[in-house]
């Protein structure tokens, strides 16, 4: 796989603008070709799970000079969960999509938004990183704001203004962290940084990476533009920002960057599991008093976030045992991968329920079990997992969560993570209450069920609730050992310097 590794960039960056062409012959075959080119990705996104990690020099120019792009055990986890949920979103656009239009543009939107992303994870450059972010944010922003309503507009400009202040902060931390080192090849930067030690400078650069990347990931309290921008975009893209896009420039950069470039550090580690505990608290409780099915969705989205911080911030932490730090990494990274299952599930769930029905209002919903059950049963289950019910994949990761901190010595924060995911649980009981129980509305009674292709995504991503909490130990071997393994080597990621 060597050899194809670019193309999970150029596929998606060259299918966009084909895309559009095209469109200008035949209209229809915009799903054609959106279809083939996130088959194709998931494809090799899969494959790239059983792939002994390499560099890729770029032109064949051997870094720190050339442009480094590097496969290991993370950048493989995150390759699965961008383009397989980007795959089943686009399935499900095929149909949902069609009460929009300029079809081909969202098409084109998409792609570019998924070439960023895959673009982020897979870069071992600093600036490259910051390009592909911007790709991606860009796109994004254009996407909130596609049906061109009110809302949606006055959505996309929050999202845009408070995006390109988490740019300006990330592409300052690059600047100056160039400055003190050199370099933007990120192991060669981990080299310089371990030759100068800490200092005012590297404290000031990780403090803008934190708040700067802390606001793509909607950690609170940089979570202003998400509540809005949730609910106003098309339901497969609140899916895939909440799913994947908050995953990819947030969480997974603050990951590499802190793990691999800073290094361990206990006060890092504070602030870092503080944003997560307020995170969880405040997007619970946010969440329990909203009427709007996809803006409660968007709350519980920086809620669970705060659980997959949480792991990774003790994990970061050099004063608790290393046992117990790397259980809590793949917790958080455990988490991460279910967070981008079930939760996406639930986004495409209200929007199915949304295309039928006419509102996202829960309180005047009721009864739709008996006229939608197959997005009912989906919903129900995603509900289950992310309330963490045991043998649901959610269960697992929280639980992992929870012992780590308790045996780590942190009581607080485990018995918040407890209290939240009791309050999520109180959260979804209301919700299938609400839409899924109950007496129908005499305006409901002749609706039905929700298109194949917009049934389909949901029961995939249902079974892979299920799925993943069943068979977690093999997962555990093919996927998140790996990436917990990648994040606390070190060493191996300095050594994709050549000579290193």
């Amino acid at each position: 796989m060597q050899g194809y590794y670019p193309l999970f960039t150029a596929i998606p960056l060259g299918m966009a603008f084909f895309n559009l062409l095209a469109a200008k012959i035949n209209q229809k075959i915009s799903d054609f070709l959106a279809f083939l080119a996130m088959a194709s990705l998931s494809v090799m996104a899969v494959k790239m799970l059983f792939e002994a990690p390499f560099a890729y020099h770029v032109g064949g120019w051997a870094p720190p000079f050339g442009i480094l792009l590097i496969s290991d055990g993370l950048s493989s986890m995150l390759l699965v969960i961008i383009n397989v949920i980007g795959l089943l979103a686009m399935i499900y656009s095929t149909k949902y999509m069609d009460s929009y239009t300029a079809k081909e543009k969202y098409y084109t939107l998409f792609l570019l938004m998924i070439a960023g992303m895959n673009g982020v994870v897979i870069t071992g450059d600093l600036f490259n990183l910051y390009v592909f972010l911007e790709i991606a944010s860009i796109a994004s922003y254009a996407l909130v704001g596609f049906g061109c309503e009110k809302n949606e507009l006055e959505a996309s400009f929050k999202y845009l203004i408070l995006g390109g202040v988490a740019s300006t902060l990330i592409l300052f931390g690059i600047a100056f962290l160039y400055s003190l080192t050199g370099t933007l090849n990120m192991p060669d930067v981990a080299i310089e940084l371990g030759k100068i030690g800490m200092n005012k400078g590297v404290g000031f650069v990780m403090a803008l990476f934190i708040a700067g990347f802390g606001l793509k990931a909607s950690s609170v309290p940089f979570h202003a533009w998400l509540p809005d921008a949730h609910p106003s975009a098309p339901a497969p893209i609140s899916a895939m920002l909440s799913g994947v896009l908050i995953k990819a420039l947030g969480v997974y950069s603050i990951a590499r960057l802190m793990f691999h470039i800073f290094g361990p550090s206990a006060l890092v580690s504070s602030i870092i599991m503080f944003l997560g505990a307020l995170s969880m608290v405040v997007g619970v409780f946010l969440a329990v008093g909203q009427h709007d099915f996809k803006r409660m969705l968007a709350y519980h989205s920086i809620s669970q976030m705060g659980y997959v911080t949480l792991g990774i911030g003790l994990g970061l932490n050099p004063n608790v045992s290393p046992a117990l730090a790397a259980l809590a990494l793949f917790g958080g990274l455990f988490h991460m991968v279910n967070h981008a299952v079930f939760k996406s599930c639930l986004f495409l769930c209200s929007g199915a329920f949304e295309y039928r029905t006419g509102t996202r209002d829960k309180l005047k919903m009721g009864g739709l079990v008996r006229k939608m059950p197959v997005t009912s049963a989906t919903c129900s289950i995603a509900s289950l997992s992310i309330s963490g019910v045991p043998p649901f994949n959610g269960f697992w990761s929280k639980l992992i969560i929870i012992f780590a901190f308790l045996k780590a010595g942190y009581t607080i924060y485990g018995v918040l993570a407890i209290f939240v995911a009791f309050m999520t649980m109180i959260s979804f009981i209301r919700l299938q209450m609400n839409v899924l129980f109950g007496e129908l509305p005499k305006r409901f009674e002749k609706i039905k069920e929700a298109p194949f292709l917009m049934t389909l995504p949901l029961v995939v991503l249902a079974i892979l609730c299920l799925a993943i909490g069943i068979a977690y130990p093999f997962i555990d071997s093919v996927m998140l050992e790996a990436a917990k393994d990648t994040l606390l080597d070190q060493a191996a990621f300095l050594s994709f310097i050549a000579g290193v």
